[in-house]
C-alpha cells in the first residue's frame, strides 16, 4: 500500500482553520467523518487526541503527523491540511506547525501503519517539498506537490 492510493484530492485542505492543536484535530475529525460514513467524528477525535497524549506528533520544521488506529476504519485514510496560520503543536523543535498530514488506520494494521508513517515522514522531511507546499496557493497545487513528492521518493506506484 502506498500513500498515493489513500490520499485523494478531496482530502487535502488549503488554508484550513487553525487556532490550536485541539481545534485542528477536531476540525479534521469532523471533516473526515463527513466524508467517510463508517467513521464517527468523536471517536476519530478521541483516538487522535489519545495519541497526542503519548507524545506530540509534531516532528519539527513546521510539520505534524497526527495518526491513530480506529476500529471503524476499514482501510487506511490519509488527509493533509495546510493551515491558515501556524499553531503551537508541542513539536520536538518548539516551532509552530502549518503543515499537518493525518493518518488513520484500521485497528489491526500494524505493518501497514508503520510503512505508511515512514512514507509520510520521508515526504515531509524533504526540505524542497515543504517549501513547495508552503508556496502552494490552492488545494490542487498542494495535491500535485504531494503526489510528485510521493512518486519522487519511490513510495508511489504509477498504477495508483
Amino acid at each position: 500500500m502506498n500513500l498515493e492510493s489513500i490520499l485523494p484530492p478531496e482530502r487535502i485542505l488549503y488554508a484550513a482553520p487553525g487556532g490550536s492543536k485541539k481545534r485542528v484535530l477536531e476540525f479534521f475529525s469532523t471533516f473526515i467523518a463527513q466524508n467517510t460514513p463508517s467513521l464517527d467524528s468523536q471517536e476519530v477525535f478521541s483516538r487522535l487526541i489519545g495519541r497526542e497524549r503519548l507524545g506530540s506528533t509534531g516532528i519539527g520544521n513546521g510539520v505534524a503527523i497526527p495518526h491513530a488506529r480506529d476500529p471503524h476504519c476499514k482501510a487506511p485514510i490519509a488527509g493533509f491540511l495546510k493551515l491558515q496560520e501556524p499553531i503551537d503543536f508541542d513539536a520536538v523543535d518548539g516551532e509552530p506547525v502549518d503543515l499537518v498530514f493525518v493518518l488513520l488506520v484500521p485497528e489491526a494494521a500494524d505493518e501497514t501503519h508503520l510503512a505508511l508513517l515512514a512514507q509520510v515522514a520521508s515526504v515531509m522531511n524533504d526540505t524542497e517539498t515543504r517549501a513547495r507546499l508552503r508556496r502552494s496557493e490552492s488545494q490542487r497545487q498542494l495535491y500535485d506537490v504531494l503526489i510528485q513528492a510521493i512518486q519522487r521518493l519511490g513510495s508511489g506506484n504509477q498504477d495508483g
